[in-house]
């Protein structure tokens, strides 16, 4: 398996964003999944599954009732159709996560407050999200040897993420939540969120907010925008991966709706 930064540079992409949080410690996003870095290559595809209800009935000729009787000369009776009974498809099942928000705490599942899905979007690995453990986020760090004491000092609870591909499949968006023990902790974790190679942007409607763009080398390869912020106990992070260019408007989208979920939760 690739490193983050190998994946990096085998998407021709902009160079590896190492971010710095308190205490020196140094994480390189990793990139885990990869929009085509080139015309010529291949998309990555995400097959959702439906189940088949195939339904087949079986149709009995009959002949004339009567045991041992001769075979009829006629023709041979042809069976009549008989009509299928209309099958009601279950719907699919529904999301059963629970979350509440009561001023800036937040409680119950933190994958229910994740930014949700689109229509038409394609959801990688569960669609409910993912738990993150903490080797889980050392793996992002370049330099992870202190990265537990560093998440220990500021109250760190749990982490969790989710990332999809648009409809139109031309971008991949990805959504990490990281819950602290207090509001005043997770401000001061993001506060000293950092990340070198990026350009910083500014993410409209949000003063406090920290966001980067990384733009590719070339138009064929794939260009990022992130964003860090934090609403109460959650520090979140949002990232966009496009081909080209980013529209940086792609990015302030999925900040305010990430915003929405955290702090209204529906």
């Amino acid at each position: 398996m690739s490193t983050p930064d190998e994946g990096v540079a085998a998407a021709g992409g902009a160079e590896a964003d190492p971010r710095r949080v308190p205490r020196g410690v140094t994480v390189t996003l990793a990139t885990l999944g990869l929009l085509a870095v080139t015309a010529a290559s291949a998309t990555v595809t995400v097959a959702v599954g439906r189940p088949d209800h195939p339904h087949r009935a079986a149709v009995a000729a009959t002949t004339g009732p009567g045991t041992g009787a001769a075979p009829s000369t006629g023709p041979t009776p042809v069976p009549l159709p008989v009509p299928l009974p209309s099958i009601t498809l279950a719907p699919e099942p529904g999301s059963t996560l629970h979350g509440t928000a009561d001023g800036g705490t937040h409680g119950g599942d933190l994958r229910y407050f994740l930014l949700p899905v689109p229509d038409g979007a394609e959801p990688y690995g569960s669609p409910d999200g993912t738990a993150l453990t903490v080797d889980d986020l050392a793996a992002q760090y370049a330099q992870s040897t202190g990265i537990k004491s560093v998440l220990d000092s500021y109250g760190y609870q749990e982490a969790v993420s989710r990332r999809y591909r648009t409809a139109d499949g031309k971008a991949e968006v990805e959504s990490r939540l990281m819950r602290f023990a207090t509001q005043g902790s997770a401000q001061g974790f993001a506060n000293g969120a950092s990340f070198a190679g990026g350009s910083p942007i500014d993410v409209p409607g949000d003063s406090t907010a920290k966001a980067y763009v990384f733009k590719p080398e070339q138009q064929a390869f794939t260009g990022r925008l992130v964003g860090v912020s934090t609403v109460g106990d959650i520090e979140y992070e949002v990232t966009v991966d496009v081909k080209g260019d980013p529209d940086q408007g792609l990015l302030a989208d999925a900040m305010k709706r990430q915003r929405d979920r955290l702090s209204h939760g529906g």
